[in-house]
């Protein structure tokens, strides 16, 4: 049977020895991988005690979503309004935490291989880091619609996923970083030419 996540509260540990473990633990997934990671390096790296981080977190998986977590509440948390959606997607992309910053996605190539053997992993991923970011995604196609941008019917959270689905496949398939040009090209030659399309059948 696979172990859930923890939800339920733990010791705290507050202020910087918290920033300073999720911290080393996001950099350790970024450059190692998850099957890697282990406690007693974080530990290491984070000047904290091993017995620390068992305290507060009994297994690898409950560190990792904690420190996504964490890693999305250092992100910008505003939703722009540009007054089109282009100006929204290229703000929302090119900033701390979008598609352009290295470490985002650095993270999310690390945990793909990790989550298709660990469904409770996965689960967290998708609930606790993923989805609040699709909702400020799908509020600003939303709106879009709203001032004629995008035909009625159309699928917003399927155009929700494209651009970063394009991004995200570039960046790990030719292990490089994601510049503001090739979103504006993903823009400009695909989500805002889908925008103006009817939905499908029903």
């Amino acid at each position: 049977m696979i172990q859930a996540v923890r939800t339920a509260t733990r010791p705290r540990i507050e202020g910087e020895r918290e920033v300073a473990i999720f911290d080393a633990t996001m950099r350790m997934l970024a450059t190692s991988g998850y099957d890697r990671l282990t406690m007693d390096a974080v530990a290491a790296d984070a000047k904290a005690s091993k017995a620390t981080l068992y305290r507060r977190w009994q297994t690898k998986a409950d560190l990792v979503v904690d420190a996504l977590v964490w890693l999305k509440s250092c992100m910008p948390h505003d939703i722009p309004d540009t007054g089109s959606l282009r100006g929204d997607l290229l703000a929302m992309a090119c900033t701390d935490g979008g598609l352009t910053d290295r470490m985002p996605l650095a993270v999310f190539g690390a945990l793909i291989t990790a989550m298709q053997r660990d469904e409770v992993l996965a689960k967290a991923f998708t609930e606790r880091f993923m989805a609040p970011i699709e909702a400020r995604s799908r509020l600003v196609f939303e709106r879009a619609q709203a001032r004629g941008e995008i035909a009625e019917g159309a699928d917003l959270a399927l155009l929700g996923h494209v651009l970063p689905a394009v991004a995200i496949h570039y960046a790990l398939t030719r292990n490089r970083p994601v510049k503001a040009e090739f979103i504006e090209q993903i823009i400009d030659q695909v989500v805002l030419p889908s925008c103006r399309c009817q939905g499908g059948p029903d």
